[in-house]
């Protein structure tokens, strides 16, 4: 075995890059330790395309093994499942970046594993993860026009840092991924406080100045370990299919492109397609096969709406660059939910409900460091119907999960504590029209949701998505995408925040990067088109309603001795369960002593409160209590004065006048009033009777 190694700084930690030892049987195998934490990552590239296949199959899978933190499974079968949300979303933070850096043309199956195997808590393995996949590409000799890298940026007291610990950002104000090659910037995933564009700016620079030192290591570590680049070419342009399918097809498809509606644009464009692969391929001996013939139309589709929108010309639906598509505007919208917003934009639309909880349905995250519990939800969902289409129904796809995570990144700036607000908030986006856009629809609809909810929102926010065309030195930056925009474009860019500062950014590119001056046109416009959007959405509802739905539950919060809540347990958790059943409430009861009771209605919060500060409370000497006759002995009797707290009244103190047996004056059941004289060290309480009724 030739083992090579490479290690270099990356913030506070060293990352040391491997090959050479473990899965060799890889065309690019890099073992990543960065402090304790470490993943292996491999890269497989099939030889040959499959002819099946007309697009560029590519496979990121990013796969945490619980032995990396020394814990056994949870569940029955011990051992890892489905991919956690967690493992979907780094493997498409992998995934973005790498995968433009592919050449046109290159269709050869890719897969990429990262594995973690061991684990610190304070390290997350996904830039370690990030590095090792570019590494594996590189040396695996397929044609990967990288390496790239990744770094984490965090800002805390007004400055940035580089690669973070878990503890660090906690109290960090920003918590970005920004990955790119040697000359410009690939992809940003970020969730921040309310920062300024320009502090924004600042972080993806940093991380791309001080990424450049992985880079390094990774183009050394090629070049002695890296194997013999592919003989591949991409495919000679086939230029007599261009003219023959220019003189049939160019002319209707750019009139075509002059459609502002969606669905008879589709249609007209589908027509011309159709009608250009039977001309083109038509015939015993045909000149073309249909599928050039489609392939080269997509082509053609591309440079005329990227032709139109360079030339400054309008766009497919009519508009100039910066405007964003017509508002509407709904909450309130379904009856018996807790809070609902329609968000409606041009053809993009989400309809967003908020469901308030109590702390028993907050999500049990069981991660690598550890479980613990998520108070707020956000899941996004993207039916088939939504684009006008037939398809399969089920579990979340990567793309939801990663939209859904998105929006909410967006809004997590603005929730408030739950020591203020004690409910655990689930919102869903159920997305009915998408043309552009539809997670920071979801942004804007989900912050209507929960100020129609009545949740405390520190600031309404509001989300846009941001195109770009590029040719050489010239670009346009398109505010308010379209699908197809998207589709025929070279960046999706999208912002979310307040009227104060951005709460969340991500960009992905598909041509090899962007420069600073790019991205400082996009953020700029972005901000325009956000506050264009938060004016529209301030006039619809302005602040969190005062009261919420009738439906939802109301919380009571309370503080008890940690000593006593045994006593509100009960054996057996007889005594709680005998409140929940009696008052139609719900009792989450925490270490600390604080104890939350949810009811649809506040009498029975009430009097589920008034119980507990019964059983709680501590006996008061010199004050009368109203109790009930437990059991008769020869020297008095025990009166329950607090739940599970008796006292005795002494046959001496049960009546001024003597009394032979106690049974004469009192019976089991007799509802009494007595008056506290002691309670001593054991706490044992003693007591003189007031007065007797019938029990």
């Amino acid at each position: 075995m030739s083992v090579i190694k490479k290690t270099f700084a990356y913030g506070q930690h060293q990352v040391t890059l491997e090959t050479g030892e473990m899965a060799r049987q890889a065309d690019g195998a890099v073992y990543v330790t960065m402090g304790d934490t470490v993943v292996l990552v491999t890269a497989v590239a099939r030889k040959e395309a499959d002819p099946k296949k007309d697009f560029f199959p590519l496979t990121v899978n990013y796969v945490e093994k619980t032995y990396a933190a020394g814990r056994i499974p949870g569940g029955f079968f011990k051992r890892e499942g489905r991919p956690s949300e967690k493992e979907t979303l780094t493997s498409r933070l992998i995934d973005r970046p790498i995968r433009p850096l592919f050449p046109e043309g290159f269709l050869n199956e890719v897969q990429i594993v990262a594995t973690v195997i061991s684990v610190n808590p304070e390290i997350d393995p996904d830039i370690p993860a990030m590095l090792g996949a570019s590494a594996a590409l590189a040396l695996s000799g397929a044609p990967f026009q990288g390496p790239i890298a990744a770094a984490k940026v965090g800002y805390s007291d007004g400055q940035y840092v580089l690669n973070p610990t878990s503890t660090q950002l906690k109290t960090s104000k920003l918590d970005l991924v920004v990955a790119g090659t040697a000359e410009a910037v690939l992809m940003v995933e970020s969730q921040a406080d309310c920062l300024s564009e320009e502090v924004m700016l600042g972080a993806v620079m940093f991380g791309h100045e001080q990424m450049q030192a992985a880079i390094r290591a990774i183009g050394e570590l090629k070049t002695e370990a890296g194997k013999p680049a592919w003989n591949w070419q991409a495919a000679p342009a086939n230029e007599a299919l261009q003219a023959a399918l220019a003189a049939n097809a160019e002319t209707p498809l750019a009139e075509a492109y002059k459609i502002t509606e969606k669905a008879a644009r589709r249609d007209r464009i589908r027509e011309i397609r159709e009608t250009a692969v039977s001309a083109l391929s038509a015939g015993e001996t045909p000149a073309y096969t249909p599928g050039q013939v489609a392939t080269e139309f997509e082509d053609l589709e591309y440079r005329i709406v990227r032709g139109r929108i360079l030339a400054g010309e309008p766009r497919i639906d009519g508009r100039d660059m910066k405007t964003v598509r017509p508002l509407s505007i709904r909450t309130g919208v379904l009856p018996r939910t807790h809070g609902s917003a329609l968000f409606t934009r041009g053809e993009t639309q989400a309809l967003v409900v908020t469901t308030l909880g109590t702390g028993r349905d907050a999500q049990i995250i069981d991660a690598l460091a550890g479980e613990r519990k998520e108070p707020f939800m956000l899941h996004y969902n993207f039916p088939p119907f939504s684009v006008g289409e037939t398809g399969m129904m089920g579990s979340p796809k990567r793309r939801e999960i990663g939209h859904g995570n998105l929006a909410r990144r967006g809004i997590s700036a603005v929730m408030p504590d739950m020591t203020t607000f004690p409910y655990v908030i689930r919102v869903v986006s159920e997305v009915l029209e998408s043309n552009g856009s539809s997670s920071m629809a979801s942004v804007c609809g989900t912050s209507l949701a929960l100020m129609d909810a009545g949740v405390p929102l520190k600031a309404s926010v509001a989300g846009v998505a941001m195109g770009l065309v590029k040719e050489g030195e010239r670009f346009q930056v398109l505010t308010d995408i379209l699908g197809d925009e998207d589709h025929l474009g070279d960046m999706d860019f999208k912002v979310a925040g307040t009227r104060t500062g951005v709460t969340a950014l991500q960009m992905d590119i598909k041509i090899n990067g962007i420069t600073r001056e790019i991205m400082q046109v996009a953020l700029e416009q972005a901000r325009a088109g956000r506050l264009h959007i938060l004016e529209q959405m301030d006039q619809v509802l302005p602040a969190a309603r005062a009261t919420m739905s009738e439906w939802a539950p109301s919380i009571i919060t309370m503080k008890i001795d940690p000593e006593k809540i045994r006593e509100v347990i009960g054996k057996g958790g007889a005594v709680i369960r005998a409140i929940t059943e009696e008052t139609g409430t719900s009792i989450d009861i925490e270490n600390d002593g604080t104890v939350k009771i949810a009811s649809v209605d506040g009498v029975s919060g009430r009097e589920a409160q008034r119980r507990i500060e019964l059983i709680t409370a501590e006996v008061e000497v010199g004050r009368v209590y109203e109790g009930r006759v437990a059991r008769l002995m020869d020297f008095g009797a025990f009166v329950t004065i607090l739940p599970g707290k008796d006292g005795l009244v002494h046959i001496s103190q049960i009546s001024e006048e003597r009394v032979e047996r106690v049974s004469d004056k009192l019976k089991e059941g007799d509802v009494v009033r007595v008056k506290v004289l002691e309670v001593d060290r054991q706490g044992r309480v003693r007591l003189s009777m007031r007065s007797i009724e019938a029990g």
